[in-house]
C-alpha cells in the first residue's frame, strides 16, 4: 500500500520540551490504527503533528499530497458555552470546500441533514449545543467529520465520557469509514476496545515502543515496558540525540537515568 503520511525521524514537543521522540514509520493508506498509551505519552502531541497544529522540533511528518484531512479533538479542547446549535457546529464542516463566507447551497442542507442522520441525531438541528449530553456532543462531531469526506481521519480519544451505545454507533461509523478505504487514527484508552475493533496498533511511551498487529502490540511484554519507560522518564534529562538508523517499530528502552537506549525490532516484542 501507498503511504498515507511518513514520519522521519520526527520528534515533537512544547516549549522545547520534546514529547515524542524520533518517530519513523509509514501510515498506509486506508489502515485503521489505534495508538495507545499512558498519559502523557505522546498521544495527542502525534495527532497534532500529523494535523499541522505542531510544527517537528526535528525530523519531518509528511502527509501524502493528496491527502486531505479532517481531525476531531478531543471534546476538553472544544467550547460549548459558544452559542450555536448542532446544524451551525455540523455545517462548519464544510468550510474547507466553501470556505468562511461561501454560500451553503440546499445540497449542503441535505449533506448536514443525512450526516446527522448516521449518528442518530436527527430532529436535534436547532439544539443548542450546551444542552447536549457528552454522547450527544460526540455525535454531532462525528456528523462534522462525516461532511467533510476526507481521505485521512484523526479522531483524539472519541470514546472518553460517553454510553455504551454511543460508542458501539461511533465505533460502526469508523469501521463504515474503513470500507471506504478512508485512513483512520483513533486515540482510544480502552485496551480492549483497540484488540476488538483495530487491525493496527502503535503503542506509544513518548517513543514508539511496539507498531503493527494490534493483538501482538499489546502483548504484555510490551505493555510492561511501555510502563516501564513511562514511569522511569526523568523529565529534567537532556534532550536525547537521534540514533543513526531507525526502524519502523524500533522500540526503546529507558536506563537508570531515564535516558533513552534503543533497541532493534524483533517482531512485535
Amino acid at each position: 500500500m501507498s503511504a498515507c503520511v511518513t514520519f522521519d525521524d520526527l520528534t515533537l514537543g512544547y516549549n522545547s520540551h520534546p514529547a515524542v521522540h524520533h518517530l519513523n514509520g509509514v501510515v498506509a493508506k486506508g489502515s485503521l490504527t489505534a495508538i495507545v498509551g499512558a498519559n502523557g505519552s505522546g498521544k495527542s502531541t502525534l495527532m497534532k503533528g500529523i494535523v499541522g497544529v505542531l510544527r517537528p522540533m526535528a525530523g519531518a511528518c509528511k502527509v501524502a499530497p493528496d491527502v486531505s484531512l479532517a481531525y476531531l479533538p478531543q471534546q476538553s479542547e472544544l467550547d460549548r458555552s459558544f452559542p450555536a446549535r448542532v446544524v451551525d457546529l455540523v455545517t462548519l464542516g464544510l468550510w474547507p470546500r466553501r470556505g468562511l463566507l461561501g454560500r451553503y447551497r440546499s445540497q449542503d442542507r441535505e449533506t448536514v441533514t443525512k450526516a446527522l442522520s448516521a449518528v442518530g441525531m436527527e430532529g436535534f438541528e436547532k439544539r443548542p449545543i450546551d444542552t447536549l449530553s457528552g454522547g450527544q456532543l460526540q455525535r454531532a462531531l462525528f456528523a462534522r467529520v462525516l461532511v467533510q469526506d476526507a481521505d485521512m481521519i484523526l479522531l483524539d480519544e472519541p470514546f472518553n465520557a460517553i454510553d455504551a451505545r454511543t460508542i458501539t454507533d461511533l465505533i460502526a461509523l469508523i469501521k463504515r469509514w474503513h470500507g471506504e478505504k478512508r485512513t483512520i487514527m483513533v486515540v482510544v484508552h480502552d485496551l480492549d476496545l483497540v484488540r476488538q475493533h483495530f487491525p493496527e496498533a502503535l503503542l506509544l511511551a513518548r517513543q514508539p515502543i511496539a507498531w503493527g498487529d494490534a493483538r501482538k502490540t499489546l502483548a504484555p511484554e510490551n505493555l510492561l515496558r511501555a510502563r516501564q519507560f513511562h514511569e522511569a522518564w526523568d523529565e529534567n534529562a537532556p534532550w536525547c540525540a537521534p540514533e543513526k538508523a531507525h526502524n519502523h517499530y524500533n522500540p526503546a528502552h529507558v536506563d537508570s537515568h531515564g535516558h533513552v537506549v534503543h533497541a532493534s525490532h524483533n517482531g512485535a516484542a
